[in-house]
Order: structure tokens, then sequence, then C-alpha cells
């Protein structure tokens, strides 16, 4: 597979003088094609900072970030806007939709603005994905009349309008029950097989084992990482007994 992403010594500061501290403190990274990767850590280590560093969400002190072949540091908020939109795909823990609009319409929003002439297709599209995910007779019902689950769908369906090129999920389960949690990341699991990079921030073991691999970070560095998918991937019992026990290693 091909690599999409990396980043060379990646640095964070927050704060200045005596009050700086890294929140990310020369992180290395790679990222390939398809590949599904889980990033795990106690409360305040930069896993979510990280999330936002390698999609040029936010800005880094120094270091290298590159993807597609492009380096994200050296591009304007424009060219970084232009590669979010087209190339990757959001997902966070609190599904963001607009309240005034109902399923459908907001998973083909933002494509509708980028191309008005092609409604007709973008809906056909958006139904597709609503059929995949499972979500098929909610499209006229505003937000607030589907569980948590179902929105957390319908929030994947829009982060896939675009096909982008890697997924990024931000503690996309931590307000969902188990059986919603499960769901969602069997449907993770199935966009990384088809192709598409995934890089999830959870703090869930038994969310991090669907991984194919897994960064444990602390203190603003990846101090460890843990190779999955030499483990069978219908043992999902001892896939999350061997990402407890890294964690208890290094103290997460």
């Amino acid at each position: 597979m091909n690599k999409i992403l990396s980043g060379k010594n990646i640095v964070k500061t927050y704060g200045i003088g005596r009050e700086a501290s890294n929140a990310l403190n020369g992180v290395n990274i790679e990222i390939l094609a398809g590949e599904f990767v889980a990033v795990m850590g106690p409360s305040g280590c930069g896993k979510s900072t990280l999330l936002f560093a390698l999609s040029g969400t936010d800005t880094i002190n120094s270091g290298s970030i590159q993807f597609g072949g492009k380096e994200l540091t050296r591009l304007n908020e424009n060219a970084l806007a232009d590669i979010r939109r087209t190339k990757m795909g959001f997902v966070f823990q609190q599904p963001a939709m607009l309240k005034n609009l109902n399923i459908l319409d907001n998973i083909i929003l933002s494509s509708v603005q980028e191309n008005r002439k092609n409604t007709a297709g973008i809906i056909r599209k958006a139904k597709t994905l609503i059929e995949k995910t499972g979500i098929t007779g909610l499209e006229e019902r505003d937000i607030t009349e589907v569980s948590g689950g179902q929105l957390q769908r319908a929030c994947i369906c829009r982060a896939l309008m675009n096909e982008p090129e890697i997924l990024f999920a931000d503690e996309p389960t931590g307000a969902l029950n188990s059986k919603s949690s499960e769901e969602i990341m069997d449907l993770f699991s199935d966009i990384s097989k088809n192709g598409m990079a995934v890089f999830l921030v959870t703090h869930d073991a038994k969310v991090a084992s669907r991984a194919d691999r897994v960064l444990f970070m602390n203190d603003g560095a990846v101090r460890s990482e843990l190779f999955l998918k030499k483990f069978n991937e219908r043992d999902m019992e001892n896939r999350v007994n061997q990402v407890i026990l890294r964690m208890r290693d290094y103290e997460i």
C-alpha cells in the first residue's frame, strides 16, 4: 500500500516562555492508503491535537506534514480548505448538523453548494450512502427525530460524499451506547477495507481493537504502537486484551 500521509518531528506548543508546553513533542507518523489507525492515550496527551495537525486544521510550530505529495505546512488556508473539502472526511464525537434541515439535506448541503448543477446526482449518491450505512427511511426526519447512533451514521454519510482518501474521526463513539458504537465501528472497518484510510482517536480499548494499528501516546509523543492485523479479526476478545495490556505497560 502507498503512503498517503506522513508527519516528521511534529511539534505543537501552547503558551510562551515559562508557560510554554508541548502538546506534540516530535511526533513521527506514517499512514498508508486503506490503513485503519487508532490513537489512544490519557486526556491531554495530544491525541486530538495530532489529528488536527495531520489534517491541516491546526498549525504546528515545527516539523513536516505531507499529504498526497504536498507539504501541508507550506500551504495557505484556502489551499488547505480545498484539500480538507475534497480529500478528507471528518467525524466527531458530537454530531454537528443544522437543526433547520432534515437528515438528507444535512448530508448533501456542502456538496450541493459546490456543484448546484448536479443536485440530482448528489442526492442519488447520498441515498446510496444512506442505504449502505443502514439509515434508509430516515431521510426526511429532523435531526431531533433520530437516535444518536443514527445521527452519527448520517455524519459519516456526509463525510464520505466527496470520496475522501482519509477519514478523520475524533472519539466518534464517545456519546453512543455499546450497540450503536459497535455498529459505527463496523462501518469504519468496511470503509477501510474498501481502500480509504481511517485515523481514529479513542479512549476505548474495544473501539481501538478494530484498527489495523494502534498508537499509544503520552506527554505529546507516541510511546508505542501495536499491530493488530496479525491477530484473528474474529477473535475480538484477544484483540481487546492486547490493547489493554499495552495500555497498562504505558500507564494509559
